[in-house]
């Protein structure tokens, strides 16, 4: 038996909508799908504005990026040597555009039960150089939003949430992605829903709005869509830096930026996958609740189970196991051995990968002991709980890990 560890579900729905759309013969880059996508992807997460871009990774570098331009708000405008605060246990690219705008990320611990944030560890972290922080929901789990908000509001900071696990976690009953100043989401193949590669910003600031559909089409001033020209009505007939007058407002550059769009057709695979989110959490949440419940027993024994803030319902990106010192190998041993794919906490403490430890060059500070990160490290995996795993594979990963952890041989 194979138990992949994360996974899309493809069906029927999914393959028409891709047919429907080559017969209306809509373009592939742009097009009425596009803008659909995102109205329905914002009004699902609850804020004004949602933007399709071509990756999760893509999301956070865009998200981060537009806090570097010159039209931002200037309390929260980041420069060379500016800090913000963040997890080193996390996914590199929450980390990558951190280092890659000469910011220095300040790495504080994690909760060893929610994997997220402590709320304490803000202060430990905070100096005269901090403009934001940039943080994700562990595993699809939300951090306790309202505490991180009130840190960063009492101390003019900016708040990117990193959602790409999380589209269908709710916090206080609403988004988990639905908070900060901005946040964002993977649409890769393992994510809640998917495009096949894809990711999507959120805000519903209008000029934060502004500034990453700058900031996502190559920096442009111009602010018609990639399809028109001159719905502005102004396209040769402004003045704008040293240009000269009337210069093509449509090759006009306002910031330095990116090509991070998407695509038409992925958007057309976006909406048929999004019709069915709600079905789709139902069924992580009882998968995660199954695994749960059988493990329950042996709860602070032979292992630690994942914990939930009791104001947030999350979607589970996948079911954490926290071990005894020592045994991880042996448990990821046998459960790949039967077939049962298993993941560690992705990057694990960052500041140990070699592009931490290899490069002299990267600036970054640590703000306390990371005791918590460094024992997920050494001791946590995860395996699978999405929405494509039935009830029986559910069982044979129950089963197993059952099996090994109560085998005196073995664990």
């Amino acid at each position: 038996m194979n138990v992949p560890v994360s996974g899309k579900v493809y069906e029927d729905i999914d393959k028409q909508a891709l047919l429907d759309f080559i017969e209306r013969g809509e373009e592939i880059p742009y097009g009425p799908t596009y803008e659909l996508f995102e109205k329905k992807l914002a009004e699902y997460v609850g804020t004004k504005h949602a933007f399709f871009v071509g990756s999760g990774s893509s999301a956070n570098l865009l998200a981060f990026a537009v806090f570097s331009s010159p039209q931002m708000y200037p309390k929260w405008r980041i420069k060379p040597g500016d800090e913000i605060i963040t997890l080193a246990a996390s996914f590199p690219t929450t980390i990558t555009p951190i280092i890659q705008y000469n910011c220095v990320p300040v790495f504080v611990d994690i909760d060893k039960e929610t994997l997220n944030i402590k709320i304490e560890s803000l202060h430990n972290a905070l100096s005269s150089k901090t403009k934001g922080v940039f943080i994700a929901h562990t595993l699809g789990n939300p951090f306790d939003i309202s505490k991180v908000q009130e840190f960063c509001d009492a101390n003019n900071l900016f708040l990117i949430i990193d959602g790409c696990d999380a589209l269908g976690s709710t916090y206080e009953g609403k988004s988990a992605l639905a908070y900060g100043q901005i946040s964002t989401l993977s649409l890769y193949a393992a994510h809640d829903i998917f495009t096949g590669q894809g990711g999507a910003v959120f805000t519903s600031d209008p000029l934060l709005a502004k500034l990453i559909y700058s900031f996502r089409a190559w920096g442009r001033l111009c602010t018609c869509k990639l399809n028109q020209d001159n719905a502005c009505g102004h396209r040769f007939s402004g003045q704008y830096g040293n240009l000269p007058y009337g210069y093509d407002h449509k090759y006009t550059y306002s910031n330095f930026g990116y090509n991070l769009m998407a695509t038409n057709i992925q958007a057309a695979l976006g909406v048929a996958q999004l019709s069915r989110i709600d079905t789709f959490t139902q069924t992580r949440q009882k998968n995660f609740a199954y695994l749960y419940d059988r493990l329950k027993p042996y709860d602070g024994k032979q292992l630690y189970l994942p914990k939930s803030l009791p104001n947030s319902v999350p979607a589970w990106f996948g079911f954490a196991l926290l071990l005894k010192e020592g045994k991880r190998n042996t448990v990821v041993t046998y459960l790949e051995k039967n077939g049962i794919q298993t993941r560690y906490l992705f990057a694990g403490n960052i500041t140990r990968q070699p592009c931490f430890v290899d490069n002299s060059s990267v600036v970054y500070r640590i703000a306390e002991p990371l005791i918590n990160t460094d024992y997920i490290t050494n001791n946590l995996v995860w395996v699978g709980c999405y929405h494509g795993l039935t009830e029986d594979d559910m069982e044979y990963i129950g089963e197993n890990i059952l099996r090994v952890i109560n085998d005196n041989n073995k664990y």
